[in-house]
């Protein structure tokens, strides 16, 4: 079971992914898009996409790959989250609301609800999340523009 929380939006979003690779410190889960279609005007989500998420223990991010029906990558989403609790049965991840979105060819990159993140005010209540979110989101950017997992395609 994967529970994401949104402290922001007082909501969690909980559902059942598969297992694809799991230790104490990382898990690749696999979900299916079962809600109604969502267009995000840079990305789509519909009925039958498939997503490959990747949660870590040691960083504060998390990257879901989202797949079409056909297998055909859409993008890559990321959330600047708190470090993943991952346990046997379980993942829960703490957003801190900027998220990332990387197109298929890793050209176009996306900071995404910048503004609510700095609302947020975590700069003077709570600077390590402050200071851990913008870091988190250079070394996504990082991890893109030098092309390492997962931003791998074929």
């Amino acid at each position: 079971m994967v529970h994401l929380i949104k402290p922001a939006r007082q909501t969690t979003v909980s559902y059942v992914a598969r297992v694809r690779h799991a230790t104490e410190h990382y898990a690749c889960v696999r979900a299916w898009w079962s809600r109604p279609a969502v267009d995000l005007g840079y990305m789509q989500f519909a009925p039958g996409d498939y997503l490959d998420e990747h949660f870590y223990a040691h960083h504060w991010y998390n990257i879901f790959a989202v797949y079409r029906q056909d297998g055909q990558l859409r993008g890559w989403y990321c959330n600047v989250s708190q470090p993943a609790q991952i346990t046997p049965t379980q993942i829960v991840s703490v957003d801190v609301e900027i998220d990332l979105f990387v197109s298929p060819d890793c050209q176009q990159l996306l900071r995404l609800d910048v503004d609510e993140f700095e609302a947020r005010d975590y700069q003077r209540i709570n600077p390590d999340i402050y200071h851990q979110g913008w870091q988190a989101l250079a070394q996504l950017e990082h991890l893109v523009h030098t092309r390492q997992f997962p931003f791998v395609t074929e």
